[in-house]
């Protein structure tokens, strides 16, 4: 049902990372408004548990240490001090045990996982056999010793012993009630944490060629670019988002001959577009636009500077609009061109110069390429390779003109001059060859202090009724960002851009996206907030005060896992820049909420709001507040409002 319903919607093999492949048995959602009632049931979810297990675990431990010291006053503006990490818990103890004389070493690089099976605790440990090693000890015995050891600690209600010396812990029911408190007391601002301690970040993304609007596959690498810099600054780090454009080369060329011919056609004159230029309609608009503020001016000046000026404002001006209809605002643009004409491509080669790094040589023959295709001659080469690329890199071509890389060089050393020692990068998978060549440059020019990612985007493959869409622009028929947002709206088309990771093709079907119903993904989630809304609306108006440790069922304590599984989401998707993760949970959240909501169709006492029993539903109205702020908490990354009621 809903678990084959995501696996189809996200083209998920059974190796990728899903939602669906953590909660299974799923057999129906029921809703206020749907006609099918869904009776659910929650399979075993064994890593969802045992991850939210180990998060929590270091949750509880950060909020317990901080308010033994603030006496119960909950600091919010330095969240990512709750996350002790349970490694550093236990190599503490281990220090309190070797200055008691208990060891005699330390030991280093052992492992804190969530168990496989749910039945070996919430987390687990091979510590006591690698200090076996070092003390040369059985490790069943010092596994015994180091569990008498754990077993003081508050949030432990049971430690085992396993197989060789894994030590298995359960954490008590108290932990999950007080991450449920601690989402209350911090309301959507649970997840915001500061590993990035306000430094500068430069995400550059989009950067397509200004040739003609954006269509559905830049798209994708707008929401992309624009998500994860919301994520960034969610985790602390002070992001500037930017646009670099590519105004320069043959491509901006044939761009200018192409809207020439527009221009001519607009005084009357019969044209021809040949092949390789771009037929467009887009480009009409320009050319009449030129014509009736110069009229016969520019008739015999095809490579005027003022047709070139005019037509690229224009069409940048067309990429704004539609990256605003997308939600996407960039904060600087950079124009290759100005980077030539200021010099810039002349002052980094210096720089690679006088450091060694550029030399005159040849290069071998690429693997590939058919000998008439290809010549050896000596060129200006970057020693890329002594960064770790694969091979040395040209800087001029033949007839004495800049690569493309060189003034790739130019623009980062600018970022650098900036002062943006941290770059993202967001490009087209095509550009792949791309990526050692950026890291190699970025490392030479800050003498390895600035650090480069860049992250790859793959295609979308558009459908309209199942039936393939080609889009180019030299063809004149593409389907663009705007048409797509116009039609199906901002939310819908930057949650679905990030329902599958940013590496692997994305299959937009535009009928698809446009249903209103259980199939639609930000569908699903939305209907998740409002139906917690709804209930919220709708429990009695006088309630006694919470009572988090009433909230008892397997239901219950997994929505809760759930949830406090979210600091761990928006950290790991921070630091490995793959906002998908955050879609992915979403999902996860709303599909445990609609299953607990669902068992009030088959058990009356599972319902959320019991007449006859106001204690337990005030608790259930705290935890369904909580559901509330992390999916707010989560929405809010991708620009999109949370709804309180379902049109």
């Amino acid at each position: 049902m809903v678990k084959g319903m995501f696996r189809n919607w996200l083209g998920v093999t059974e190796n990728e990372e899903t939602i669906a492949s953590d909660i299974t048995n799923l057999t129906e959602t029921v809703a206020d408004q749907e006609k099918t009632l869904l009776i659910c049931t929650i399979a075993t979810a064994v890593a969802v548990i045992a991850i939210t297990s180990f998060v929590a675990f270091c949750i509880y431990q950060g909020v317990k240490l901080e308010r033994e010291k603030e006496k119960n006053s909950l600091d919010q503006d330095t969240p990512d001090a709750k996350l002790s990490n349970v490694s550093s818990l236990i190599s503490s103890k281990l220090n309190e045990l070797k200055q008691r004389g208990v060891i005699s070493t330390n030991a280093t690089n052992f492992i804190v996982e969530p168990p496989s099976n749910r039945a070996h605790g919430d987390i687990y440990t091979n510590v006591a056999m690698v200090l076996a090693k070092h003390e040369k000890k059985n490790s069943v015995k010092i596994a015994g010793m180091l569990a008498r050891e754990f077993k003081p600690f508050d949030e432990v209600a049971k430690v085992e012993i396993a197989g060789p010396g894994f030590i298995n812990m359960h954490l008590k029911i108290e932990v999950w009630h007080g991450i449920l408190k601690q989402i209350n007391e911090l309301k959507t601002e649970f997840g915001t944490l500061d590993i990035g301690n306000n430094q500068a970040i430069n995400v550059e993304f989009v950067s397509a060629n200004p040739t003609g609007p954006l269509h559905i596959g830049h798209a994708r690498g707008a929401v992309f670019g624009d998500v994860l810099a919301n994520l960034l600054k969610k985790v602390g780090y002070k992001v500037t988002k930017e646009y670099y454009i590519n105004d320069a080369g043959a491509q901006i060329d044939t761009l200018i001959r192409s809207v020439y011919l527009r221009y001519k056609e607009a005084l009357g004159k019969k044209i021809s577009i040949e092949k390789g230029l771009y037929p467009g309609e887009y480009l009409k608009p320009i050319g009449n636009r030129l014509a009736k503020k110069y009229g016969k001016e520019l008739l015999e000046k095809q490579d005027n500077q003022v047709i070139r000026d005019y037509t690229l404002s224009s069409i940048l001006e067309f990429i704004k609009e539609d990256m605003n209809l997308l939600g996407v605002n960039h904060d600087v643009f950079t124009s290759e061109y100005e980077l030539q004409k200021s010099g810039k491509i002349e002052e980094s080669i210096k720089i690679l110069s006088d450091k060694g790094l550029v030399y005159e040589g040849y290069l071998e023959k690429p693997k590939g390429k058919e000998s008439e295709n290809w010549t050896s001659r000596k060129e200006m080469l970057f020693r890329s390779t002594k960064f770790g690329d694969d091979v040395d890199r040209a800087l001029k071509k033949e007839d004495g003109s800049w690569t493309y890389f060189a003034s790739d060089i130019a623009y980062h050393f600018d970022k650098i001059s900036r002062g943006f020692n941290n770059m993202i990068v967001e490009l087209g998978s095509d550009h792949g060859g791309y990526v050692k060549r950026l890291k190699a440059v970025v490392s030479a020019l800050s003498d390895n202090q600035a650090k480069i990612e860049v992250k790859l985007h793959n295609i979308v493959n558009f459908f309209e009724n199942e039936k393939p869409v080609k889009m180019s622009k030299r063809s004149g028929n593409f389907l663009t960002a705007r048409d797509v947002v116009e039609e199906v709206g901002m939310d819908i088309t930057r949650f679905i851009m990030l329902t599958r990771k940013n590496d692997m093709v994305l299959d937009f079907d535009f009928a698809k996206v446009k249903e209103q119903s259980k199939d639609n993904p930000i569908f699903y989630v939305q209907y998740a907030h409002a139906r917690a809304h709804s209930l919220m609306r709708n429990a009695p108006k006088e309630l006694p005060t919470a009572d988090p440790s009433l909230l008892k069922t397997d239901g219950e304590l997994f929505l809760i896992k759930t949830l406090a599984k979210w600091l761990d989401v928006v950290e790991t998707a921070a630091r490995l820049y793959e906002p998908h993760r955050i879609t992915f949970y979403l999902l996860e959240v709303a599909e445990a909420f609609h299953v607990l909501w669902g068992y009030g169709k088959s058990d009356l006492n599972m319902r959320f709001i019991l007449e006859d029993n106001l204690g337990l539903t005030s608790a259930r109205m705290f935890l369904v507040q909580a559901l509330a702020h992390v999916i707010a908490s989560g929405l809010s990354i991708f620009n999109i409002e949370p709804l309180e009621e379902m049109s």
